[in-house]
């Protein structure tokens, strides 16, 4: 878009038989930030995120809230000092509270995981999503740091912390970790992330319009995350202390 980073995409499409907004940041070799360069959420990206968010909020605020799909492959946020300095929490919290407040005004938001979905990247672009919908794809990878920096902080190598997620669920990086938890609305089979056919792409679209359709006739918070079977199955422990902490809190 003028006059923001090329960096961040947007693009507003329909989606089926309604408009949508389309948002994904990309690597830019020629970026402002070297951190930022290879598709890391740093402060040009958060900021043009939140603007395009608000942007949609504010047009649609007296008429039918259009969704917001955020196509996610994104390594993490921008780390660095300069980053740090200038205020990189700041950007990337300007575009949670975006899409959050975009999907407490009605808008149903999906995140499309199509590649990593790793650390502040992840949280700043497609987490606060009514729906998450994933591409059944081994370079969909999410989690809460890389592999490399996951092995220096818990002071292993990497192959032993590639060993732990297969025994500790939290712990794994494929994406379907992600859905036994119960945080995945839909994983998409059979689709290839990196050459997808003409067939690929409209088998998507249909997935994306089927969970808008989905968000728009559900809560607008993320209760839903807990509701799921598997969500019941494998993170009762964290239902049970969400509803204890719930009963403190009222009584």
């Amino acid at each position: 878009m003028p006059g923001g980073p090329a960096s961040v995409r947007m693009r507003d499409a329909p989606l089926g038989d309604e408009p949508a907004r389309f948002l994904a940041v990309v690597p830019d070799p020629e970026g402002r930030f070297p951190r930022a360069r290879g598709g890391e959420v740093g402060l040009e990206e958060g900021w043009a995120l939140a603007r395009h968010v608000r942007a949609a909020i504010e047009a649609d605020a007296a008429g039918p809230r259009r969704a917001l799909v955020a196509v996610v492959d994104v390594p993490s946020q921008a780390y660095g000092r300069l980053e740090e300095l200038l205020g990189l929490h700041l950007a990337c919290a300007a575009a949670v509270d975006a899409y959050a407040s975009a999907r407490l005004a009605g808008h149903p938001v999906v995140a499309l995981l199509v590649g990593r979905a790793m650390s502040g990247g992840f949280l700043a672009h497609g987490y606060q999503a009514n729906r998450i919908v994933a591409l059944d794809d081994a370079g969909v990878q999410v989690h809460a740091m890389g592999k490399s920096s996951a092995a220096r902080v818990t002071r292993r190598t990497v192959a032993e912390v590639e060993a732990l997620g297969e025994k500790v669920l939290p712990m794994a990086y494929g994406v379907r970790a992600l859905a036994q938890l119960g945080l995945v609305h839909r994983l998409i089979e059979g689709v290839s992330a990196d050459a997808p056919s003409g067939h690929d792409v409209a088998r998507v679209r249909r997935e994306i319009a089927a969970a808008v359709a989905d968000a728009r006739s559900g809560p607008r918070d993320l209760s839903p995350r807990l509701a799921s079977p598997a969500a019941r199955a494998r993170r009762a422990a964290s239902i049970e202390v969400r509803r204890r902490l719930a009963e403190q809190w009222d009584g």
